[in-house]
């Protein structure tokens, strides 16, 4: 099945429902797909406080369906679906969702965001929203005067590790090797710091707790003679391993840098090819917040429209 659309928005994060809004107010009739994860990362955030015009904070979900009804106030038409292929070597741009509906679009807004890496361990997925976290500046604050670990041994890993030890009482740095592959400057302020313990040759297989999480199982050189297994008691733990962009259906038509993230024209949301356009997450390793994310899908959509008026489609 074909069909043709003017504007399609790829992605349901605080980035491609704002795009939704101001296409929809821009009465550019967007399709939105909401991809694999409706309302992106925030749905498993317990309590977002950093988002304005929410005084009292708000439930992650809850703000991504308040998003969702205002695009769909303004005639939005948000669809259950996940990219799987794509043809943009040529106008229309054409979109396969789950392998079988193609779309053709003259406008194409993609906030397909990016996913936090995890260990692996099912514990992750239990203690989710009760103590896990993968994002220090978003949920820190719970954790005021507590102790928290976070695992991770690079520029991420201590910047949070840094910012964690602002509010609370202590920090666990668990990092996998014998070094920090952060800066230079960052390993001294992390190593020099009085609230900052780091674990090196450490490795974390497990937590535990009853409803929330209360500490973790580590083990010190894991597989060695001198192997330790220890147990630390935390009331937060935190990855910061990395997140991997969701640019990989896109990749053979948009360039990316060495972490996966589409590049876009410095200062706006266009890519080299005209009528495409890359808001949130996707294309943005540095700041990956939900305020930052919703604002590069105002400027995605306002491109778009002003693209749509300065074209003879």
């Amino acid at each position: 099945m074909s069909e043709k659309v003017k504007c399609l928005i790829i992605g349901s994060g605080p980035a491609g429902y704002t795009a939704a809004i101001y296409t929809g107010r821009a009465n550019l009739s967007p399709v939105l797909y909401e991809g694999i994860q409706p309302g992106g990362q925030l749905t498993i955030t317990t309590e977002v406080e950093n988002f304005p015009g929410y005084p009292n904070g708000v439930g992650g979900f809850e703000m991504m369906e308040d998003l969702k009804n205002q695009a769909i106030r303004f005639g939005v038409e948000v669809r259950q679906g996940t990219v799987t292929a794509c043809d943009l070597s040529q106008k229309p741009y054409r979109v396969t969702i789950d392998g079988n509906n193609e779309i053709e679009a003259d406008v194409l807004i993609i906030a397909t965001g990016a996913a936090a890496r995890y260990l692996g361990l099912p514990d992750e997925q239990k203690y989710a929203g009760k103590g896990v976290s993968a994002c220090a500046t978003c949920d820190g604050f719970f954790y005021r005067k507590k102790v928290v670990a976070v695992v991770g041994g690079g520029d991420t890993a201590c910047e949070e590790a840094i910012y964690l030890a602002g509010i609370t009482n202590k920090v666990y740095l668990i990092v996998r090797k014998n070094y920090l592959r952060a800066s230079q400057i960052l390993q001294d302020r992390v190593l020099n710091h009085p609230k900052i313990e780091v674990l090196f040759n450490t490795n974390t297989v497990g937590l535990f707790g009853e409803e929330f999480l209360e500490g973790a199982h580590l083990v010190r050189f894991m597989s060695e003679p001198n192997e330790k297994k220890f147990d630390i008691a935390i009331d937060g733990f935190f990855l910061a391993i990395g997140r991997d962009p969701n640019s990989g259906v896109f990749k053979q038509f948009l360039p990316t840098d060495e972490g996966g993230y589409i590049k876009t024209e410095w200062g706006t949301t266009r890519t080299h090819l005209p009528g495409v356009f890359v808001a949130g997450d996707v294309a943005d390793s540095n700041y990956q917040q939900a305020v930052v994310a919703a604002g590069s899908g105002c400027i995605a959509a306002i491109e778009a429209e002003r693209y749509l008026n300065n074209i003879d489609l």
